[in-house]
């Protein structure tokens, strides 16, 4: 009984560090796993190992996974995040028409937007970052493209800063690439995995409410690094995320959802499967 004991502690061990399984071969178990996001991709930032894809490399449209790259260029600008911006009818959307609780001429800190634009991925948001930046959207969306060229992001075009133009393109796996840059970048992870943030607009006198638009940030329950969702009608609902699995980080990427929890369930079912193929191979080694 006691050696039994043993064994299935031995086992856990083995199962919660992974070290043993790194050469895991896991086009073996993809039988058992469903995706349904009609694009998708399962990385190892650990060793590199691309661990499932479907259609990784076929380009698509990516929504409001944008304004990572919107948040990487704003800081490597270095202009100060403390600094007021006003929200001006530069900003409002004229590509799709969304709207913003973000009224014209409120004044907010750079820091403030992105903070809106990662948690609540407010357009007005993102546009209003771009406009503050010397020689405006223009030049702003240039050094997005610069910044994708540098990631290796060769089958990578951005368009506009916040994602609601359909020509912001890339794929599954220059998503990996992105997901890994802003993994760098503290501030971004600090702010994609809040649940929730309150700004006050000064000028306004009013106290605004945002939620994180990925509910598995909301629920608490993933230790999640990295995390963006996106949703324009061109590009369906999409997810990116780095998390950890069995303590190994883990990007996902799906894109081209279009069930309302379909990118949600895909994660999970990516997860379970991670953690239930590794119990397997441990199995079978023992």
């Amino acid at each position: 009984m006691y050696k039994r004991f043993l064994v299935l502690i031995s086992l856990l061990i083995s199962v919660l560090s992974l070290n043993a399984q790194e050469s895991l071969d896991y086009s073996k178990y993809y039988k058992q796993l469903t995706i349904k996001s009609p694009k998708a991709i399962i990385y190892d930032a650990e060793t590199g190992d691309v661990i499932y894809e479907k259609k990784a490399n076929e380009k698509s449209s990516i929504a409001s996974l944008t304004k990572l790259m919107t948040a990487m260029v704003i800081i490597d600008s270095n202009l100060d995040l403390n600094e007021t911006v006003t929200i001006t009818k530069d900003d409002f959307d004229r590509i799709k028409g969304t709207t913003s609780r973000l009224w014209l001429g409120s004044e907010l800190t750079r820091k403030q937007l992105l903070t809106i634009a990662l948690i609540a991925s407010d357009n007005r948001a993102a546009s209003a970052i771009a406009n503050s930046y010397p020689g405006g959207k223009l030049a702003f969306v240039k050094a997005m493209n610069v910044k994708a060229k540098q990631l290796d992001m060769f089958d990578t075009v951005f368009t506009d800063p916040t994602g609601l133009d359909k020509n912001n393109i890339s794929t599954a796996f220059d998503l990996v690439k992105m997901a890994q840059a802003s993994n760098q970048y503290p501030l971004i992870r600090e702010l994609t995995t809040s649940s929730y943030y309150e700004a006050f607009i000064k000028n306004k006198n009013k106290t605004l409410n945002y939620n994180n638009t990925n509910l598995l940030v909301r629920q608490g329950l993933w230790d999640i690094d990295v995390s963006k969702t996106g949703y324009i009608q061109e590009a369906g609902k999409c997810l990116l995320m780095q998390t950890k699995v069995l303590d190994r980080p883990i990007i996902m990427v799906f894109l081209k959802s279009y069930g309302k929890y379909t990118r949600t369930a895909d994660a999970k079912r990516a997860k379970q499967w991670l953690e239930n193929i590794h119990i397997q191979a441990n199995l079978a080694m023992h």
